[in-house]
């Protein structure tokens, strides 16, 4: 018996885990993995504000940027090649981000089962925030698509025409609503994030934790005004 165990072994010898796969079984790991999955996106989120804050130049400019879009890398790309390939990295980005925040949850509880006899007020807000703004910005994903890239749940909306779908879409004072609720969540979650990434990645220091705080909440401000900025100009008539 003892040989045929000996020999099984030696048939099927025990590879040693690869890289990346000891990589992301470890903690440390899996804030990586959240810290550069999180800049990518957040890359992302400045460029499309940018984009969207062309809708007060008007139809034109607009319309014309979003044509652009679909062109760009052409003529190696065909046309919406390149947003394909940004989407495909944005979803998988979205995937790592949100199954390593999770397995880093249920870790944290696992090693800590009894509750503190005093809660850390500050972390468990942090996590509630992170938590439930990570499940709002799901939803409004899901429902941003639905609006004005399959424009399935948009009425008024018109293929070839961006800058009407928008405004059609924001007309709805309950899609604004939701919008704008899913921009605050966004901010609060940037602000958490932009600081757990720089404290992950080993940027920050004590001498350099004001600077880091001040860019997170500057960062968080900028972008949450300037998403918002859309569709309270199309709610008070500015964009129309």
């Amino acid at each position: 018996m003892a040989l045929a165990t000996r020999t099984q072994h030696a048939q099927h010898p025990q590879h040693p885990p690869s890289l990346l796969g000891s990589l992301w079984r470890s903690t440390v790991g899996k804030k990586a993995v959240m810290a550069v999955t999180g800049l990518i996106m957040l890359a992302y989120l400045v460029a499309h504000m940018i984009g969207n804050l062309k809708i007060f130049f008007g139809p034109g400019e607009f319309d014309h940027y979003a044509h652009w879009l679909r062109t760009i890398g052409g003529p190696v790309l065909h046309y919406e090649w390149f947003l394909w390939i940004l989407r495909v990295v944005l979803v998988a980005a979205v995937v790592l981000h949100g199954v390593a925040a999770y397995q880093l949850s249920r870790r944290d509880l696992a090693a800590r089962p009894v509750k503190y006899a005093r809660p850390r007020a500050r972390t468990s807000y942090a996590t509630r925030t992170m938590r439930w703004g990570g499940v709002i910005l799901g939803l409004f994903v899901v429902w941003h698509i639905l609006d004005l890239t399959t424009l399935t749940v948009n009425p008024n909306a018109q293929h070839g025409h961006p800058y009407a779908n928008v405004v059609a879409s924001f007309d709805r004072w309950y899609v604004a609503a939701f919008y704008i609720a899913a921009m605050l969540a966004l901010g609060l979650h940037i602000r958490h994030g932009f600081w757990s990434a720089a404290q992950t990645l080993g940027a920050n220091s004590p001498r350099r934790d004001r600077a880091f705080k001040a860019a997170a909440n500057a960062l968080a401000a900028l972008l949450t005004v300037g998403f918002v900025s859309v569709p309270v100009a199309v709610l008070t008539g500015i964009v129309s």
